[in-house]
């Protein structure tokens, strides 16, 4: 969910890099180029472009225009996903100081930049600092639209999400349960929302030892994913490598193997056959198929591994 929805734009202009300098270069299709950069797990080239739609912004718009403050987002992001987090929060805080500009500062307006300095406080482990900025958007959003508002509910699963990795896992329940009635009042018990919830859910259970809960959650949300999202989607990925994990831990591996292998079928198709990422992955499927006995499979994914390995210390 984060990832995606912060980026905020839809792609929906594609074009090679030499296309886009022989026409007039719009802020829109920067940030549209940028979107399928990021997407397709290309960061480097992403930050590169971002850095270009920012100038681009506050020489169209004017430096307190909104899209000014969504190319700030979008690069703070991409810094996020390259570990730079000091970098990350300046451009998170200089698009809060744009839209609080622009709104105020009690406006469902900041709420995404609310998030992205939250998201950004606790993957640094900044727990005290990410609560009062999660607490700070429900409280917003509880004001401005209602208590039952499926926008509530986004904010009820950032907290929590905190709340898990804190180990308080009572309160995180407790909001978990409150998100999940909200999306189910409002979009009825297969959406998507609920789904991710329920994804949520799953992963609470299984840090607390609820291994049997944790699977139906699990398989529930994958169900409703696949039927509302489709088997190939990025949504279904993250359950389906949930879920696979799950199984892997309970040394369940004939149920994680083909797991595993839908998720790398996924991943390829997003990414590319030889991308670095698949390598958690097939390492998974190495483990799964010595304990299953599939020593020609486990040994055909530690070639891939090797490959993939190699053409990434020749490209650097």
């Amino acid at each position: 969910m984060r990832t995606l929805a912060r980026l905020a734009i839809t792609a929906t202009l594609l074009f090679t890099a030499e296309g886009l300098f022989a026409q007039e270069i719009t802020w829109e299709n920067l940030n549209s180029k940028v979107v399928e950069l990021y997407l397709q797990g290309k960061y480097t080239q992403a930050a590169q472009l971002a850095k270009v739609a920012l100038a681009k912004a506050q020489k169209s718009f004017g430096p307190g225009h909104l899209n000014v403050a969504k190319s700030l987002n979008n690069l703070g992001l991409l810094c996020k996903v390259e570990g730079k987090y000091d970098q990350a929060e300046q451009l998170y805080r200089r698009a809060l100081s744009v839209r609080e500009k622009l709104h105020g500062r009690d406006h469902p307006a900041i709420v995404t930049s609310l998030n992205n300095l939250a998201e950004l406080a606790k993957a640094q482990g900044r727990y005290t600092k990410a609560e009062p900025l999660y607490k700070r958007a429900l409280a917003i959003r509880e004001k401005h639209l209602s208590k039952d508002h499926p926008k509530v509910a986004v904010s009820l699963n950032n907290l929590a999400g905190l709340y898990v990795v804190q180990g308080k896992y009572v309160k995180a329940g407790l909001l978990y349960e409150r998100a999940l009635r909200i999306y189910q009042k409002a979009f009825g018990t297969e959406h998507p929302a609920v789904g991710q919830t329920l994804n949520n859910l799953a992963s609470l259970c299984k840090a607390e030892g609820k291994f049997v809960q944790a699977e139906a959650f699990y398989n529930k949300a994958l169900q409703i994913c696949e039927k509302t999202s489709g088997q190939g989607h990025r949504h279904t990925a993250v359950i389906l490598n949930n879920l696979a994990i799950l199984y892997y831990s309970r040394q369940k591996y004939t149920e994680a193997e083909p797991l595993f292998e839908r998720l790398l079928k996924i991943r390829e198709k997003e990414l590319g056959p030889n991308h670095l990422e698949l390598v958690s992955i097939l390492e998974n499927l190495v483990q799964c198929c010595k304990y299953c006995g599939n020593t020609k499979h486990a040994k055909e994914f530690q070639r891939r591994i090797k490959h993939i390995k190699s053409a990434k210390t020749q490209t650097d």
